[in-house]
């Protein structure tokens, strides 16, 4: 499944429709014009003083739009727009396969983690009676302790989205400890939301929006801070007060500030937690359906050559994902294919090629003997060899 492909193909058709309904309403522009031309000169006969043949009128408008030629302008479109929408079915038909078991591999499952992972990602999404219709389902209370946790990361979400600061600042405040160093801008960055709603509030009573500033944004504008300068822009939107939309500081009045601050605090919160920022299940999902193409292409070529590629202890084909999967280094040795692990360590020969520990073993003979690198000429010896830390 080439979504780049599927995707080409979409835009064509999508701009063979645009084109396909430019020429249309040109078409039809034109022949209506010359139409009401006819009826006006038509509509001139009621005058009894000014004589006019209708037939020749009716003639002339004839000829006209056997000139204009509107069925084969309009024929002419709609079939290049109809060669180019059969292309897409079937590129579609051919590329989505939509029999994705090919690629199902027969798996024990821990139910016990697949029931947890799912009324994880309920209750981060705060639909806590679902979360709960399956815990009771599932016959498993003990997951339930997670939710009491989303319950009030979502308070606090709530609160923020009727502009309402105070609870995720208490929040804050009494988990500052154990919030590492991005916990310090979260409460900067809350601080300084205040701070503008305030001024937004109240533009006329800056006496509160610098009593504010003093207490909460001071420890921040210290001497040896690094947002000293931050906030020292910031208390010029002072002067700005009620207009600060149209003054050199309305880059802070964008309501995305509110929307990252709530992103911020979603991941501090699940950091807290020991979780990741995005649900497990998602991530898993989506992984997921950016492997599926691989798979399934590979399922259809080993069925070709009629072997059985689930009984494989590893794929023969690398499935690449985006960035956004990968959550650490690894190291996959280029001789064996296995990837690294504790027992089977990344090492680093002497010419700084690197291959895995049991590599190594196999080169050498079990240290018997010392081997050849097989990238360079150079000899080494498992003494030589230094393992390698990600």
């Amino acid at each position: 499944m080439e979504l780049n492909s599927i995707k080409d193909a979409f835009e064509s058709v999508v701009k063979k429709q645009k084109l396909s309904s430019s020429r249309s309403q040109e078409v039809i522009h034109q022949v209506g014009h010359e139409i009401e031309q006819a009826l006006t000169q038509i509509l001139s006969a009621q005058d009894p003083s000014v004589p006019v043949d209708k037939k020749s009128i009716l003639t002339e408008l004839r000829l006209k739009l056997i000139a204009v030629g509107p069925v084969q302008k309009l024929e002419g479109s709609h079939k290049e727009l109809n060669l180019n929408l059969s292309k897409y079915t079937k590129l579609l038909e051919r590329s989505l396969n939509p029999d994705i078991s090919k690629a199902y591999r027969d798996v024990d499952f821990d139910y016990h983690i697949v029931n947890q992972l799912i009324a994880n990602h309920l209750y981060r999404q705060g639909l806590f009676d679902l979360g709960d219709g399956l815990v009771d389902e599932a016959g498993e209370p003990e997951i339930t302790i997670v939710k009491s946790q989303f319950s009030v990361m979502h308070q606090l979400l709530k609160a923020m989205k009727v502009k309402n600061l105070e609870p995720a600042l208490s929040w804050i405040r009494a988990n500052r400890e154990q919030l590492n160093h991005n916990g310090l801008n979260l409460e900067l960055k809350l601080h300084k939301l205040q701070f503008l709603e305030i001024l937004r509030t109240s533009p006329a009573n800056h006496r509160a929006a610098v009593t504010y500033a003093q207490t909460h944004l001071g420890p921040f504008a210290s001497a040896a801070s690094p947002h000293k300068d931050e906030v020292m822009k910031l208390m010029g939107c002072l002067m700005y007060a009620g207009r600060l939309d149209v003054s050199p500081y309305s880059e802070f009045s964008s309501p995305t500030h509110w929307a990252k601050a709530m992103e911020d605090l979603t991941g501090q919160f699940c950091s807290l937690l020991g979780q990741s920022y995005n649900s497990p299940l998602s991530m898993t999902m989506a992984a997921g359906f950016e492997g599926l193409p691989t798979l399934l292409k590979l399922a259809n070529v080993m069925a070709a050559k009629k072997q059985e590629w689930q009984a494989m202890k590893q794929l023969p084909v690398p499935v690449e994902l985006g960035k956004e999967f990968q959550f650490h280094s690894i190291f996959v040795c280029p001789v064996s294919r296995d990837q690294g692990s504790d027992e089977n360590p990344p090492m680093l020969m002497p010419c700084l090629h690197v291959l895995c520990k049991q590599s190594i073993m196999k080169l050498s003979k079990s240290s018997t003997r010392t081997f050849k690198c097989p990238y360079c000429p150079a000899e080494a010896s498992v003494a030589q060899c230094r393992q390698l830390h990600f």
